[in-house]
């Protein structure tokens, strides 16, 4: 379990979703067996609503892993959607390529190989949503890039920012994760000022939604 909520409500709500058929079932199959992070149920469910009310045209993620939510964003898109997906480990980009074909979105989906900081340097789009899900310790770091590259009326999602509840919690920080914590505390600061709004939500891993702040708010 996330360490964030009580097991009995996660469990629930894990329960009352719909299973996925397809190419998501068989990712979700094959992240299971070989102990692929990806995104978990509830969180994938509530990224599929966050595509279907924004209906963003393009997309940005930081971190791929085997493809599983570039592909769910554009299986939940009604828009020719283009993604733009960061990823830095050889070997979940190959199977991310492998599984991007096997899904027939290779024209929507764009993997950019490398490291985010170093990839998100070299943008200049805009990008109607970003999908944070890379390098925990460096929410803090990506986000100025981010607010660089996202829309005026753009969404920011990212994931894990409770980390196992670590974040909420000195009693629950692991020594060797105090780096990671201390960060994603920051980005928490960062996404809660004068300028933008933000909602976190106690879901999966913890899930924090992010907008600009009218002027005249």
């Amino acid at each position: 379990m996330s360490g964030i909520t009580y097991d009995y409500i996660e469990n629930y709500l894990r329960e009352i979703i719909p299973n996925r058929e397809g190419i998501l079932s068989e990712l979700e199959a094959f992240a299971m067996e070989n102990s692929v992070p990806i995104v978990q149920n509830e969180t994938a469910q509530f990224l599929e609503l966050m595509i279907k009310l924004k209906k963003p045209k393009r997309i940005l993620e930081l971190g791929t892993a085997i493809g599983y939510s570039s592909i769910l964003m554009c299986l939940s898109s009604s828009e020719n959607v283009h993604i733009d997906t960061i990823e830095r480990d050889e070997k979940m980009i190959n199977l991310a390529k492998i599984n991007i074909v096997k899904s027939g979105f290779e024209e929507n989906i764009n993997l950019i190989q490398g490291e985010c900081l170093e990839a998100l340097e070299g943008l200049n789009g805009k990008y109607d949503l970003i999908f944070m899900d890379a390098g925990k310790g460096h929410y803090n770091h990506f986000l100025p890039h981010c607010l660089r590259l996202l829309e005026k009326d753009g969404l920011i999602v990212a994931d894990n920012v409770l980390f196992r509840g670590m974040v909420a919690t000195d009693e629950l920080v692991k020594r060797r994760k105090i780096t990671i914590v201390k960060r994603m505390r920051e980005y928490l600061q960062m996404v809660n000022g004068e300028e933008l709004l933000t909602s976190v939500i106690p879901m999966g891993d913890g899930i924090a939604i992010t907008v600009r702040r009218e002027k005249n708010e």
